[in-house]
């Protein structure tokens, strides 16, 4: 028999199984709190980790989930025009009252609270790409094609562009 999900990685795997998702929450001997890390544990690109990053609003201290093909970098300004609002990076306590979850462990669904979601669009020239399952070492494969759905997300074009 497995050995039962840490209670984070349970949560996310709830939720997948509730949204009728076939998905399964996975957890790996080594981290995969960076998309490097998750991408060589893996063994899939860079790019198809879908990562969560986590942007905290100026004003209005909403948090912002953006999820990003691990390949690339959010362009900030472009974020900012999307939020409508000036934005910065939250600490670590922020980050796990607004999602439940540690950086390094966000999944794109299964939040505390209900988070304004975009979605670089880059994610999508994937079939199948790879998020957070809710821990550092708990990961799960999905079709790029599903992501929106369950995330909420808005597809945007956000990835900053080399100088």
């Amino acid at each position: 028999m497995a050995n039962p999900l840490p209670s984070a990685a349970q949560k996310v795997q709830d939720a997948l199984d509730a949204a009728g998702l076939p998905y399964q929450v996975i957890e790996l001997p080594q981290t995969t709190r960076t998309s490097v890390e998750a991408a060589q544990a893996i063994g899939c690109q860079v790019a198809q980790i879908a990562k969560s990053l986590i942007f905290k609003t100026s004003t209005t201290d909403r948090a912002i989930l953006v999820i990003a093909s691990g390949a690339n970098r959010v362009n900030e300004a472009i974020l900012k025009e999307l939020v409508g609002e000036p934005l910065e990076k939250p600490d670590a306590d922020f980050v796990r009252e607004k999602t439940g979850f540690v950086i390094g462990g966000v999944p794109p669904l299964a939040h505390a609270h209900k988070l304004d979601t975009y979605i670089d669009e880059d994610l999508l020239s994937y079939d199948t790409i790879w998020a957070a399952g809710g821990t550092p070492f708990a990961v799960f494969q999905l079709a790029s094609k599903d992501l929106p759905a369950m995330t909420g997300g808005q597809l945007a074009k956000i990835k900053k562009l080399p100088s």
